[in-house]
């Protein structure tokens, strides 16, 4: 598929694809007989992952440092785990963290629900 394609399937731009290229995100892709990049559907599972992380806060440069051990072939696969294992750990961090940042709300989310059904006067919290 063309580079278009590719975009509009992935929902990121073509100036970002071609970025991802420069960086190693991307692998150099194949082009055709006009010279122009040839992606496949493997490309596009690829893109999606990466987005993954992305959208998981995963630091550019370990997504960076994944794709080139993928690059690298089946005998990086231990150190690509490891980067894996690291950032879910991170996420678990994060998730915990997050969780109990909703448990406050909810608890302030409740007084204020009781005070309103006491008075119209809330105090200043």
């Amino acid at each position: 598929m063309k580079i278009g394609t590719l975009a509009a399937r992935s929902g990121i731009s073509v100036d970002t694809l071609r970025y991802y290229e420069k960086i190693g995100l991307l692998p150099k892709v194949d082009r055709d007989s006009g010279g122009r990049r040839a992606y496949g559907e493997t490309d596009l599972s690829w893109i999606e992952f990466l987005l993954k992380l992305k959208a998981t806060s995963m630091p550019m440069r370990d997504r960076i440092e994944y794709a080139r051990l993928r690059a690298e072939g089946a005998h990086t696969a231990s150190a690509r785990r490891e980067i894996l294992e690291r950032h879910r750990e991170a996420l678990l961090a994060r998730r915990a963290e997050l969780d109990a940042c909703i448990e406050l709300m909810d608890r302030k989310i409740t007084m204020y629900e009781a005070l309103e059904n006491q008075t119209d006067e809330l105090p200043c919290m």
